[in-house]
């Protein structure tokens, strides 16, 4: 016995919006229908959406099933949550959401929702004359399922969009699997090969946001110096990397005073004399200076 929710039970029992619309030439209106499904695989949906031609809107949703009590339960509670949402409001609805709105479904029964959100997408399509019926590309893929009709697509499709981790779990939301159990194997294999893929950008993003946060502590770390501080690290950074390089050419440069951000300097030896002693400043002491203590700063001679 399945452990249902209320409302799951609830919207089996006495299911919202059942029924067919039909066309009745009223202006400004439209009916689109999704189908998915087949009665020779257990479940069927049929999702009839009444729209708005002007602005879009779904007037009126309602929806013919033929499956378990997940599956009209399901399809009852899409048809409540998409009436009065535009078609691309609508579109952004999961099998999540369905899944949520009826305060959860057994893992096994995953797929009921997962119907009623590719029913959805198939009407909107039809009703734009879209020509696949589902998502791009998933029947043109190599068939993994021949029991169901699955694509590897559409298993890639349901494992990034719910995170899912094992073969099971596949089965539980498309039902690939579910029937000889030859293509398992396959599916353990799509699995793993759609985590690798998504770990290498996870990697990526993961060092991207180190060195963010490197780059973020020296900031915070300059910006919150004391003026004692300031002044020493200036001196550290000119005795140990400003002054080797000027007396290497016969100049010298020594501190002789720091007010707020303005760094005074003494220009001595070659480098006082020279006629390049402004591009010393802001290329050998300036520059240095702004990337290891603070971009605020500016050096002046006196």
């Amino acid at each position: 016995m399945w452990d249902y929710t209320d409302k799951v039970l609830e919207l089996f029992y006495d299911p919202k919006n059942q029924g067919a619309i039909e066309e009745t030439g009223e202006s400004g209106v439209k009916v689109a229908t999704g189908e998915i499904g087949s009665i020779a695989c257990g479940d069927a949906l049929r999702l009839h959406l009444k729209v708005e031609v002007e602005s879009d809107k779904i007037l009126d949703a309602r929806f013919q099933t033929f499956g378990c009590t997940s599956a009209i339960a399901s399809s009852s509670a899409l048809t409540e949550m998409i009436k009065g949402l535009t078609l691309d409001e609508a579109l952004k609805v999961s099998n999540k959401d369905i899944a949520d709105y009826l305060g959860g479904l057994p893992e096994a029964k995953m797929h009921c929702s997962v119907m009623g959100q590719e029913a959805l997408e198939a009407a909107i399509y039809n009703y734009r004359g879209i020509p696949l019926a589902s998502h791009d590309d998933d029947d043109e893929g190599a068939l993994v399922c021949s029991c169901f009709g699955i694509s590897e697509p559409k298993i890639r499709r349901v494992i990034l969009e719910n995170n899912l981790t094992d073969a099971e779990q596949v089965t539980n939301y498309v039902k690939a699997g579910g029937g000889c159990g030859s293509c398992l194997a396959n599916i353990d294999d799509i699995i793993k090969a759609v985590q690798q893929e998504s770990a290498a950008p996870a990697l990526n993003n993961y060092a991207l946001k180190v060195a963010t946060d490197i780059a973020t502590s020296k900031q915070q770390s300059q910006l919150s110096l004391t003026n004692v501080q300031k002044i020493a690290l200036i001196q550290k950074v000119l005795d140990e990397e400003v002054r080797p390089v000027l007396i290497a050419d016969g100049g010298d440069v020594e501190l002789y005073d720091v007010e707020g951000d303005r760094v005074k300097v003494l220009l001595q030896g070659a480098c006082g004399s020279c006629s390049s002693s402004t591009a010393t400043l802001k290329i050998a002491i300036e520059a240095r200076l702004q990337d290891r203590v603070s971009k605020s700063l500016v050096v002046e001679a006196v």
